[in-house]
Formats: structure tokens, C-alpha cells, sequence
């Protein structure tokens, strides 16, 4: 297997520093909102990666953080706590807001196919182990204590900047907007390991240190919970493009200061998703997410098959129209799949193991999954019986997550549903409980949908809902049901 490792600049063989395992850390949301579709992209992408590394036999251990305090809105180490405005926006307390915000954010993974971490960590729960890190690297000279917070001192690293060089005039204080310039930092590079109560009087979430009542920075979470769990080697770090710096530069800068050796051997970031605005925002106000496309008629995991069609390390733009492609691609991919005859005959074990070989040889030369649904493609083309093509496509699904054979045999069942009992209006089939005024309700919402009349498709489904009816889209057509 080859990938990009971000921290080299260069495509090469993946390694381990234990044959045949993988410790595998992806940095976790930051749980005071709803995760958008520009985040779960990166996830996606993780997603896939993990899966690839089990296919190719590698035993995988996955950590993720949950970051329920220390994330500042600021792109440095100024600003209020996420959490914290999070808390405000809702009037609820900075805890009701993170559990609420995990669970929504792992109910749009299941929605995506993402599969859970072995490892999940809210940093709350690991408070001891920030602590005891921040005293290892003030014992090892690598911090100091300035107006009651513990800083990282940038001005002992040989080398600061891992990922790409940045133009000075962009670090100096003020170039960027909402920077303020911390008087107490030796170094404008320098970040806090440790807030006291001395500058943020109105945190939330606070606790004892040896430097006085505070909480950690953001950087030393994932630092200190990769340590715990994943061991003093990294293989595999993963996260989105806007975190190498200053996010992943000072995970660096203080595990290896701590440890005293290298720490991770391959970094894995993914890219944006643009709008034609420009980078997708929780702080634009009106932001994308799974709920909002399933409201639209979409399936979340048409948006999966929507992100595999690029490469991880190409910016991809949303539009409605791009979506609305995929869509239609997805939907046809399904429909072909369930055109194959289950049980025809017995899978060919010469054909998959050759088909498997070309599966590695695209996706494992650096995560190609764009060349991984051509595979599929060509894979509907075998001149083979249906049971091995069937079989090939489990095989790549296994990765790919985009439940192919799953979703062609319940639209082989909802069709067989379909003939035996439906109405049908402007080529659209609604099959209920025999009601003609719920059918033409039902009816007059799909083909609002397909008119792009979101606001009138959803006034209709209000009504419906208020009246007691469940409805269920399909390839096919609707299927309604009183609840």
C-alpha cells in the first residue's frame, strides 16, 4: 500500500513500527454543534482507510477524541470555548451540549457507514493524564509558566513548521482576524498547554493543576489520549487539511518533546469541501448536514458515493446539481446490482481473487477510491455468473461501505411490494393503505421533489406528518403507512 504522508511531501510505501498492526488516531469533533457535511467528509475518507488496512490484513487499533472542552474560536489560542458558546447559544449546560452533540454526531456516522473508533475518548474523562503530560515537558525545559497559563516553548524545536512553510508576515499578531496578541508567550509560535482561571473567568469546565484552577488547551488532548491508548509510536494520524497547522504542528512539536523520539510515521489529511462560497463553515450561520439532505430527499450514503468519486486530496465543491448526480449515479448503481439473480450458480473463486487484485492495486496506490467504483463498474461487466459478480462486489463493499448488495435485495423486495398493490401518477408509484385523499397528498409531495419545490415537499410532508402518516422513499416511488 502507498500513501501521501503529508508531513514528507512524498507518496511511499505505508509502514508500521509493528508488523501488521496499524495505531491508527483521527482527530474527533468538536461537539458543540452538528457536524457538517465538509467534516464528515474527512471522516468518510477515514473511514475507508481503516477498512482498507483491515482488507489488506492488517490488525487496526483506531483512536478518536472527543473534544468537549479547551477548542477556542480562534485559529490560535484566543477566544471563547466552543463548548462554551455552544452552551450559551442553547441555554444548556456545556455537558447537556456535548452529550447531545456525540450522539448526533454518531447517529450521521451510522447514517454514512462510518465505522465507530475502537477507541473513544472524551477529553473531559482523561483530565489526570493532560496534567501529568504538562509536567513532563515543563520538567524536560520545553515549557513555562507566564500570567498564571502554561506555555509551550516553540524556541527549543530544531524544526517547528512539519507540514508546509509558512510566510512570516502570516504568523505575525493581527494578520488574521480575531488574533490578539498574548503577552505572556516568549514566542509568537508558542501555545498554551494549560489555562488558569487568571485569563478565562467565565470557562465553564474547570479544574485543579498545579498552576491553579484551569483547563487544558485543545493540542495537548490529543497529544496525551493517542499516548494512552495508541502507545509512544503513531503509525497513522488522520484528520482534515485545516488542522495541520497549528492543530497537528503542535501535537508534534510536544509529543516528541515529551517522548524524545519521533512520534508518528504518517500523516493523512483530507481536503476541503467547498461550496461556491468557498469552505464550509459552521461559522457562516446556515451550514449543511446529514438531516438536512435526508429532508431533501437525498441518501446519506449517495453523499458517501458522492465524496469516493474524488481523491482525498482534491478540494470537492458541493453543489445541489453535483449531489443530484451522484444521486442518480447511486441509484442506477443499485438498480443494476439488483438486476442479478442471487443463488446463480457458485461465485467463481479464480475471478474474485484476480478482481481482488486489481481492487488493491487501485485503491492501495494511495487511497484511490474513485478507481475503486470504477472497479465496481468493471465488475458488473465480468463475463461471469451473477453469484460471483455479486460476490466481487461484497468483497469491495467491504471498504467502499456503500451497502451495495444490501440495498439491491430490498429493491428487489420493494419492487416485488411495488406490483403487487400500487398507484401510480406522472410515473411516480405510491403504495399505502388504500386511502385516495393520503395517495394524492403523497403523490403531489414526490412530484413537488422532483420539481425542486423543497418548500412545498415539505409543507406536505408537515401536513402528512401532523395527520399521523410515516412516509418511506424508495427508488421506486413512496410508500406510506399511519403510525
Amino acid at each position: 500500500m502507498f500513501l501521501y504522508n503529508s508531513a514528507t511531501h512524498k507518496k511511499a510505501p505505508f509502514e508500521t513500527h509493528t508488523p501488521g498492526h496499524v495505531e491508527m488516531y483521527t482527530c474527533g469533533p468538536t461537539v458543540y454543534h452538528f457536524a457538517h457535511i465538509g467534516n464528515l467528509r474527512s471522516y468518510i475518507m477515514e473511514d475507508v482507510l481503516e477498512k482498507y488496512l483491515r482488507y489488506e490484513g492488517y490488525d487496526v487499533n483506531r483512536v478518536m477524541n472527543i473534544t468537549d472542552v479547551g477548542h477556542l474560536t480562534g485559529d490560535s489560542d484566543e477566544g471563547e470555548d466552543k463548548m462554551l458558546k455552544g452552551a450559551r447559544r442553547e441555554h444548556k449546560t456545556v455537558m447537556e451540549i456535548a452529550r447531545y452533540y456525540t450522539d448526533a454526531f454518531f447517529d450521521d456516522c451510522k447514517k454514512l457507514n462510518i465505522k465507530r473508533p475502537d477507541t473513544v475518548q472524551p477529553a473531559t474523562g482523561l483530565i489526570p493524564e493532560f496534567i501529568a503530560m504538562v509536567e513532563g515537558l515543563l520538567e524536560r525545559g520545553y515549557a513555562y509558566v507566564a500570567g498564571g497559563n502554561v506555555y509551550f516553548d516553540t524556541s527549543r524545536l530544531q524544526r517547528y513548521h512539519i507540514f508546509f512553510d509558512h510566510d512570516e508576515a502570516d504568523l505575525q499578531v493581527g494578520v488574521r482576524e480575531g488574533v490578539e496578541e498574548d503577552t505572556n508567550k516568549r514566542n509568537k509560535n508558542d501555545f498554551v498547554l494549560w489555562f488558569t482561571k487568571s485569563k478565562f473567568e467565565d470557562q465553564a469546565l474547570k479544574w485543579d493543576s498545579p498552576w491553579g484552577v484551569g483547563y487544558p488547551g485543545w493540542h495537548i488532548e490529543c497529544s496525551a489520549i493517542s499516548l494512552k491508548y495508541n502507545g509512544e509510536y503513531l503509525d497513522l494520524h488522520c484528520g482534515g487539511i485545516d488542522n495541520a497547522f497549528p492543530h497537528h504542528t503542535n501535537e508534534i512539536a510536544q509529543s516528541e518533546a515529551y517522548l524524545g523520539h519521533p512520534w508518528c510515521g504518517c500523516w493523512f489529511h483530507v481536503h476541503h469541501l467547498n461550496t461556491g462560497d468557498g469552505k464550509m463553515s459552521k461559522s457562516k450561520g446556515e451550514f449543511l448536514t446529514v438531516s438536512l439532505l435526508e429532508e431533501r430527499g437525498y441518501d446519506p450514503l449517495a453523499y458517501r458515493f458522492f465524496c469516493l468519486q474524488s481523491h482525498y486530496r482534491k478540494t470537492l465543491v458541493f453543489t445541489w446539481e453535483n449531489l443530484d448526480n451522484a444521486q442518480g449515479a447511486y441509484k442506477k448503481l443499485i438498480a443494476r446490482v439488483a438486476a442479478l439473480v442471487p443463488g446463480d450458480g457458485e461465485a467463481d473463486g479464480a475471478v474474485l481473487a484476480a478482481q481482488r487484485e486489481k481492487f488493491r492495486n487501485a485503491v492501495g496506490n494511495d487511497l484511490n477510491t474513485s478507481l475503486g467504483i470504477t472497479a465496481v463498474y468493471d465488475a458488473l461487466k465480468l463475463p461471469t455468473n451473477d453469484a460471483t459478480k455479486l460476490a466481487v462486489l461484497e468483497d469491495f463493499d467491504s471498504v467502499l461501505g456503500l451497502d451495495l448488495v444490501k440495498k439491491a435485495a430490498r429493491k428487489r423486495e420493494e419492487d416485488a411490494k411495488m406490483a403487487a398493490s400500487a398507484k401510480t401518477g406522472a410515473g411516480i408509484t405510491v403504495t399505502g393503505e388504500g386511502d385516495p385523499e393520503i395517495d394524492a397528498l403523497v403523490l403531489a409531495r414526490a412530484q413537488a421533489k422532483r420539481a425542486k419545490n423543497f418548500a412545498e415537499a415539505d409543507r406536505i410532508r408537515d401536513e402528512l406528518k401532523a395527520r399521523g402518516i410515516e412516509l418511506t422513499d424508495l427508488a421506486a416511488g413512496v410508500i406510506w403507512k399511519r403510525i
